[in-house]
């Protein structure tokens, strides 16, 4: 059996846009290259007037219909498998990869996975905190100056999807856990992990950050997180019995 990208499990989300006219301009891009999810969080400016102006023709159906959130990780909820894009590397980001190898690696995740891919504001793009929900980033080559303008990045990225979308690959890949399951995962995680002193409770996210790349490495199925938190239960109930004792015995 072959497969093909699948372009309808494909959502783009701008975190944090500062202009409208982008904001049209990615519609447009995602129109010309048949993507049609789009998700806004905590736009800056959400003129719809200025938006339309960019988003000519049948991108305007994108615009009509993209969704607009308060929080990034409840927009990223629904879907599998997230990648951040940056201009940015650095030892505390993950994986890093580039838009043709990324689209050539979606086309077994997207037979049965929702993919976010996710972009940073227009100043400061993405930030290490907003990348630490990301299971791999992308970064677009340049020959000197790093930074593209936002619909740009999007039009590059979605350009090699599209491509991606036109060919066959000999391979599929089960569905996922969503960003709703490994973030309660990862809650449950970070709980027992203080409770046991594996982690500092002054400054768990630091520490989690490390179990998140290395969790990150390869995605997790949705009955691995189940597993990973059957663990975690049953560290919760031992750790407990073991206070119960000392509790007795200190009592006695």
């Amino acid at each position: 059996m072959t497969n093909k990208v699948r372009l309808e499990n494909i959502g783009i989300i701008l975190s944090h846009p500062q202009i409208p006219e982008n904001i049209g301009s990615v519609a447009r891009a995602m129109d010309n290259m048949g993507l049609t999810r789009l998700a806004l969080v905590n736009p800056k400016n959400c003129d719809l007037s200025r938006v339309l102006k960019t988003a000519t023709g049948s991108s305007v159906d994108l615009v009509e219909k993209m969704e607009v959130y308060c929080d990034l990780k409840e927009a990223l909820g629904p879907y599998h498998y997230v990648i951040g894009t940056t201009a940015r590397i650095g030892s505390s980001r993950p994986a890093m990869t580039q838009p043709r190898h990324l689209a050539r690696d979606l086309i077994p995740i997207s037979q049965n996975n929702m993919v976010a891919i996710l972009f940073g504001p227009e100043d400061r793009g993405l930030s290490n905190g907003d990348l630490s929900y990301c299971h791999t980033i992308a970064t677009i080559p340049t020959a000197h100056f790093s930074s593209l303008n936002l619909a740009q990045a999007v039009m590059l990225i979605c350009y090699e999807i599209f491509l991606a979308s036109t060919v066959n690959a000999p391979r599929t890949q089960p569905r996922l856990a969503n960003r709703f399951e490994l973030e309660g995962m990862y809650d449950h995680l970070k709980d027992v992990l203080m409770k046991i002193g594996f982690i500092n409770p002054q400054n768990p996210e630091h520490w989690m950050l490390n179990i998140r790349r290395f969790l990150s490495r390869l995605p997790l199925r949705a009955r691995e997180v189940r597993i990973i938190r059957g663990v975690c239960r049953q560290m919760d109930w031992y750790t407990e019995q073991l206070e119960k004792i000392n509790k007795d015995q200190g009592g006695g």
